[in-house]
């Protein structure tokens, strides 16, 4: 049975906050979500810190937007996905802050492809990132993401 976003994203794994130090934290504070729901383990994070030190922010995958995950191996339960808004926008590549930080949390390698492609459509067109970026309330992301029409 295909995944559909309702599956994938819970309303308490959204959040928008104002800004971060650096990049780091603001790996932590949009993990954090997955870590306290029990769907990836601490050193989830340190993977993704660690796996961008080690090859770059592989996860900025286009302008305004950066798809947070490590390996399933580094600390993944279950699927799972968390969004961060953060308002000032956090730089993983200087001079090119990202507001819309997605973590997916997926326990191998496969399981996740039916929601990565709601993703890819969603995406495709930067104004839906900017509607992400700057939507009023965590609840109004919560609705563009669920409410998103699945490929």
């Amino acid at each position: 049975m295909a995944l559909t976003m309702p599956d994938m994203l819970k309303r308490e794994n959204v959040q928008i906050v104002d800004s971060c130090k650096d990049w780091e934290d603001s790996v932590h504070v949009a993990v954090q979500p997955l870590v306290d729901g029990g769907y990836v383990k601490p050193e989830y994070i340190d993977g993704i810190i660690q796996n961008a030190k080690e090859l770059g922010p592989y996860f900025v995958l286009v302008p305004d937007l950066a798809l947070l995950h490590a390996r399933p191996e580094q600390g993944a339960i279950k699927k799972q996905l968390a969004v961060t808004v953060v308002r000032k926008g956090v730089e993983f590549k200087k001079g090119e802050p990202c507001r819309v930080l997605v973590t997916l949390a997926a326990e191998d390698s496969d399981s996740h492809i039916d929601v990565m492609r709601i993703l890819a459509s969603m995406f495709a067109d930067p104004a839906n990132i900017e509607k992400v970026a700057t939507a009023e309330t965590a609840d109004d992301v919560y609705s563009l993401f669920v409410n998103f029409p699945a490929a």
